[in-house]
């Protein structure tokens, strides 16, 4: 599906990490990219390669398959929240009081535009953007001159930031 949006400056650009560790997770992924597809106001643009990574927190569970994608939307960053969380719920995820425990599926809507957006239910730029190596290599993978709003240049995050691990294993 084509999604034409106007010219009036009413779309901006988001990115979104995926991760999922459940259930075939590199399926999972795939099936997220699609449904960006399918929502309204909302133009899937590029996804970045997949990533293995280390679980965060617990570490008795498998490792995670991560990816960023960038779109287009007309949305505003609660209502695509929402959508997010709609995605993930359509996948099976469940989520439990404890953090970083096992998933179908992880949407975290981690740039919109260059908003700061400080909210209970949404932070953006996300909260532990600049420390996340499963985050940071694939967003520089499909934005490379990218500045994160409070935090700088995504070239030089990666630089205070290794890759523990990180494993690109498809393109």
């Amino acid at each position: 599906m084509n999604k034409i949006f106007s010219n009036d400056g009413s779309s901006v650009l988001a990115y979104i990490g995926l991760g999922s560790n459940l259930q075939n997770p590199a399926q999972q992924i795939q099936n997220a990219q699609k449904a960006f597809n399918n929502l309204d106001g909302v133009r899937y643009l590029k996804c970045s390669s997949l990533y293995r990574s280390s679980p965060m927190g617990p570490q008795d569970q498998p490792d995670y398959i991560n990816a960023v994608i960038a779109i287009s939307t007309i949305l505003e960053p609660l209502t695509l929240l929402s959508h997010l969380q709609a995605i993930e719920q359509q996948q099976g995820r469940v989520r439990q009081s404890q953090r970083w425990t096992a998933r179908t599926l992880d949407l975290d809507l981690l740039l919109y535009s260059d908003q700061i957006i400080n909210l209970p239910e949404l932070i953006v730029p996300h909260r532990g953007i600049s420390e996340r190596d499963f985050v940071l290599y694939p967003l520089q993978e499909i934005a490379p001159n990218l500045l994160i709003p409070g935090k700088g240049k995504i070239a030089d995050l990666i630089k205070h930031c290794p890759s523990y691990g990180l494993e690109r294993i498809s393109a």
